[in-house]
């Protein structure tokens, strides 16, 4: 799949783009590399004019794991709604798409961004950035990330970062892996205690319909622990890494 065949969309995404997400037309422009479950990069067109570009995740191309269940794609929004809710947005809008070519499955909104730059690039030479990877990995820490690799963080083309491939969250049992231990044992900055301390207050609904009870239960009793003890976890066991790396 070449960019040069790509249908071209507009650089800035939509106002409306939830909206446009979930009723704009889709087309598939071909499947995304290096993936181990079925991705699809599509434009999306409204009125027939291409409008954005997004990444659509169906069920049917998950491949099945032991210590997770179907419906990964699920949890791809709900750590779009709960980075939304704690005010974070580190995670590109991301919906369920019910009307999709390959069946029902989450579609995000696609980044344009350097792919050349990830994590550990990011961390060594722009420490300006320093404070929103902060950010992702009290995120995850939050959303219990099984699998935070460099490359799923995102230096978007806006100057944002972004976290992405946010599938493997959520799960009852802790299991954090992840490439972010450079912030271990710093104190947790008092905004972002505040939003994980709001989230005790009550979990949004549009994060918990997308989980089972006790994987809410779980994300409570992260976020309790964060608010009592808040510095960046470390991992004394050095083996909390996913593979690969990048």
């Amino acid at each position: 799949m070449s960019t040069d065949e790509l249908t071209p969309v507009p650089a800035e995404p939509p106002e409306n783009v939830l909206e446009v997400l979930h009723t704009a037309e889709l087309t598939v422009e071909g499947r995304m590399p290096w993936s181990s479950n079925g991705t699809f990069l599509t434009t999306l067109s409204v009125a027939g004019e291409p409008v954005a570009r997004a990444v659509y995740k169906p069920l049917r191309g998950e491949r099945p794991l032991w210590d997770f269940p179907t419906g990964l794609y699920r949890r791809e929004v709900a750590a779009y709604e709960l980075s939304a809710a704690l005010g974070w947005d580190v995670v590109p809008p991301t919906v369920v798409r019910s009307e999709a070519p390959f069946g029902e499955g989450s579609l995000q909104l696609f980044v344009p961004a350097d792919f050349e730059q990830h994590y550990f690039t990011l961390h060594e030479q722009r420490p300006d950035t320093h404070d929103v990877l902060r950010t992702i990995c009290l995120f995850d820490v939050i959303a219990n990330n099984t699998d935070r690799k460099g490359g799923h963080v995102l230096a978007g083309l806006d100057g944002r970062l972004w976290a992405i491939d946010n599938g493997l969250c959520f799960a009852a049992e802790f299991k954090l892996r992840t490439v972010i231990w450079e912030f271990a044992g710093e104190r947790v900055d008092a905004e972002l205690l505040a939003a994980v301390a709001g989230l005790l207050d009550e979990v949004p609904a549009a994060v918990a319909d997308l989980l089972d009870d006790d994987e809410v239960d779980a994300m409570l009793q992260r976020a309790t622990r964060v608010v009592e003890r808040p510095r960046f976890p470390a991992d004394p066991t050095g083996r909390r890494y996913p593979w690969p790396m990048v």
